[in-house]
């Protein structure tokens, strides 16, 4: 069985700083251990900077890169604006 490390940068849009903020910072790491529960993506890592974050991310090879930031990118931005509705300002 093989298994494959990925390293991730993903800037805040507009490189605003929305990272700084501790609860955006919290329910990042939440809404990640959710999404590592069910899909076969595993966060070795997560770390924030103030207008960036980068994911250290094993996964399997029945998922593309391509398929793995989609699913990552697009359920924590969905939920880090249901939470916090201040960032899309």
């Amino acid at each position: 069985m093989s298994v494959l490390l990925y390293h991730f940068v993903c800037p805040a849009k507009y490189r605003s700083s929305v990272f700084e903020l501790e609860e955006v910072d919290a329910e990042l790491k939440k809404v990640c251990l959710e999404i590592s529960k069910r899909y076969e993506i595993r966060f070795m890592e997560i770390g924030t900077d103030k207008n960036h974050v980068h994911f250290f991310v094993q996964s399997v090879p029945m998922y593309s890169a391509k398929k793995i930031v989609q699913t990552i990118k697009s359920i924590t931005a969905r939920e880090i604006f249901k939470s916090c509705p201040e960032v899309k300002k």
